[in-house]
Order: structure tokens, then C-alpha cells, then sequence
């Protein structure tokens, strides 16, 4: 969509000035100026916010017992309790089919995620009131006020410095700074329930080791949803970034279905116990626990696999010439396609380009080519026997 113009300047000859009138271009110092002081101010912000993040960090530490990831051990137990989610970061950033993101910007948006949940403790423990509301005070705590403050700061990490970067180049980078995002956020999460689970028990040593080991058998499945969600919200901000004129509305969707899915895994681990009791189910806690976090991260890890694969497919159909199209989809035959193109081979062609129906279509391809260049050249003998008859 062309940018809107003023009608003065729709009327004017390309050789009227009308600089200052209807249209603007830096000329003079003052003009000049303006443009610096917009410029810095924009990057004054953002170190701004920064600082900020890193003095909540830093009273954090002070305060809440953070300081004791410091001990080997119980860094130990950080570090264990996020391998999961970072698996699953390592296998989005695989996943991306185009260009490899560089180290610094992938290493900035963890940090920015580290940093900015600052933020989201703030906020969520100035909201915290609304868990008053009888009955349904706290399902409301994580549907208003957790989930979409969690997945807004996520989205500023990456916002802030990976989208700016001309390196962020694809619609699936989005989903990739996404989940560095969510591992940021999910690995000092995780530090501040394991350290504050330490500090609330009375004696020290091994039962404090052994208050950290079950915290972070705990966290250990939960990490994954953070980056489950961001890579969501991600994605959309790499699609915002490439359809600006629908910017808005694309990156408010992709926020809003992070937050729903973060918000329903909130509500539903809260009050699954109550839920197995009315259905007539018996289980121990711990087995419902992990069978629940399996389920619901596992359907939504696989729609956003869907979603990652349907990109490598139509980044690939691209390449190859091909025009994109989907409707293998609607015949029901788009999972096993998608698995294809997600399993390379050495040489970098996928195993959909090397099984029997690509070659196929190959071979249909070069049969109509042929077909098409014998009806020329008899087309060409028939206008030369013409001539000759003359």
C-alpha cells in the first residue's frame, strides 16, 4: 500500500519544491537537529529500559535470594532445569530454512528475556489484588494480567533489538528470537523459584540441595511452554515486520494467541487436581502433573511445528521455481509432506524432492516442455509450406 499523499502534493509537477509545504526532507541545521534528537532519543529509550530491567535485576539479587545461583550446586540445579526449553530452542533455530542467525543477536535476546521479566514480577505482583475476586479471581489473574504481560515483555526482547537488525531477513526468524526470548525469560524464572524455594526452608545443607533437586523437576517442564509461546508471538512479529501495512493487527494476534495458550496452561495446572477429582480420575499428583505438561505442550509444540513447516515448504517450492501452493493440505496429505521436508538429506535437498512423486511431477514437467516445442516447430513447417506454395 502506497504511502497516503497530501492533495498539494498529488497535484504538483515532479519539479515543484514544496519542501516544508506539503512534502519534508532534512536540508537545513534545524532539520538536521530534529532528526538527531529523534534518533538518539529513540536509542535513549531503549537504553533506558535496559537500565531499568537491570536495576530490578540487580534488587532481585539483593532481596529475593537470587544471589545463591552463585553456588555450584544450586547453579547447577538452574541450569538442569532448563535443558528441555533450550532443546527446543536449538531445534526452532535448526529449523529455520533460511540463513543462520548470528551468535550476538540470538545471545542479546536471551539476555533481553533474562532482563525484562523484571518487568512482568512487577507488574504481576501489582495486580495480584484481582486474585481476590471470588471464584474466579484467579483465573482471571492469569488470563488479564499474566499471560499478557509475560508474552509483552517477551515480545520486547525481541522487538527491541533482533527486529531492528538487518539480519533479521525471514518471516521464521521472528519464531527463532521468539524462543531465545521464552529461554531467557523461563531460565530466571526458574532461578527465583528454585533460590526461593531454598530460602524458605529452615535448615541448610542437604535438605536445601534436596528442596532445589524437586524445584527443579518441577521447572524442568515448564520451560518448554515459554518458548512454545514466544515462538507464537514471534512468528507473527516476523510477519508484522514484512506486511507493514497490517502490522499492527498481525503482531496484536500473535500476541494474543501466546497469551492464551500461556494463560489456559496456567489455569488448568492450577486447578488440575480439582479438575481429575470431578471427572472420577485417580491419579498421583506428580503422574498428573507430568502427563498434563506433556499433552498440552506437546499439541501445541506440534501446531507450531506445523506452522514452522509449512514456511520450510513454501521457502523450498520457492527456490525451486515452484509456485506455493497448500492444497495438498485440504487432501489430507500435507503431515507426511511436511515430515519430509523436515528430515534433509547430506546433500541439502529434502526427502520429498527425492522420493517418487517429485520425480513424477519432474518428468511431467520436461513431457509438456517437449510437447510444447513439437507443436512449435510443426507450427513453424506448416507456415514455411505455405510461403513455398505462394
Amino acid at each position: 500500500m502506497d504511502a497516503p499523499r497530501d492533495p498539494v502534493e498529488e497535484g504538483a509537477t515532479d519539479s515543484a519544491d514544496l519542501y516544508d509545504i506539503a512534502t519534508w526532507e532534512s536540508r537545513s541545521w534545524l532539520d538536521r537537529l530534529s532528526d538527531g534528537v529523534y534518533r538518539w532519543s529513540r536509542r535513549l529509550g531503549r537504553i533506558v529500559v535496559v537500565l531499568l530491567a537491570l536495576a530490578i535485576l540487580a534488587v532481585q539479587f539483593a532481596l529475593t535470594g537470587l544471589a545463591a545461583v552463585g553456588d555450584p550446586i544450586i547453579g547447577a540445579f538452574v541450569l538442569m532445569s532448563v535443558v528441555p526449553a533450550f532443546g527446543l530452542a536449538a531445534y526452532i533455530w535448526y529449523a529455520d530454512v533460511t540463513t543462520s542467525e548470528p551468535l550476538t543477536l540470538l545471545v542479546g535476546t536471551f539476555l533481553l528475556g533474562v532482563l525484562f521479566a523484571g518487568f512482568a514480577a512487577i507488574i504481576n505482583t501489582l495486580a495480584g489484588a484481582i486474585t481476590l475476586v471470588p471464584v474466579v479471581g484467579m483465573v482471571l489473574f492469569f488470563y488479564l494480567v499474566v499471560a499478557p504481560v509475560e508474552e509483552v515483555v517477551k515480545w520486547l526482547a525481541i522487538r527491541l533489538y533482533a527486529f531492528r537488525s538487518d539480519r533479521f531477513d525471514a518471516v521464521i526468524d521472528g519464531a527463532v528470537y521468539g524462543a531465545m526470548a521464552g529461554l531467557g525469560f523461563a531460565t530466571i524464572e526458574n532461578a527465583i523459584y528454585i533460590t526461593r524455594g531454598i530460602a524458605e526452608v529452615g535448615t541448610i545443607g542437604q535438605q536445601q540441595i534436596a528442596t532445589a533437586g524437586q524445584t527443579a523437576a518441577v521447572r524442568l517442564l515448564a520451560g518448554p511452554g515459554h518458548v512454545i509461546y514466544s515462538a507464537f508471538a514471534g512468528y507473527y512479529l516476523g510477519l508484522a515486520k514484512f506486511n507493514r501495512e497490517n502490522a499492527g493487527p498481525i503482531v496484536v494476534k500473535g500476541l494474543l494467541i501466546a497469551a492464551f495458550i500461556h494463560a489456559t496452561y496456567n489455569s488448568l495446572v492450577t486447578y488440575l487436581g480439582d479438575i481429575l477429582q470431578f471427572l472420577g480420575v485417580a491419579l498421583a499428583p506428580g503422574v498428573a502433573f507430568l502427563g498434563f505438561v506433556v499433552i498440552y505442550d506437546g499439541v501445541f509444540g506440534y501446531l507450531l511445528y506445523r506452522k514452522i513447516a509449512r514456511y520450510r515448504s513454501a521457502y523450498r517450492q520457492t527456490n525451486m521455481g515452484q509456485s506455493v501452493s497448500f492444497e495438498e493440505a485440504e487432501r489430507g496429505d500435507a503431515v507426511g509432506r511436511d515430515r519430509a521436508d523436515f528430515e534433509e538429506s547430506a546433500d541439502g535437498r529434502g526427502d520429498y524432492e527425492e522420493s517418487e512423486s517429485f520425480a513424477a511431477t519432474e518428468r511431467g514437467e520436461r513431457q509438456r516442455t517437449e510437447t510444447r516445442q513439437a507443436e512449435g516447430q510443426q507450427a513453424d513447417a506448416t507456415r514455411t509450406d505455405g510461403d513455398g506454395s505462394e
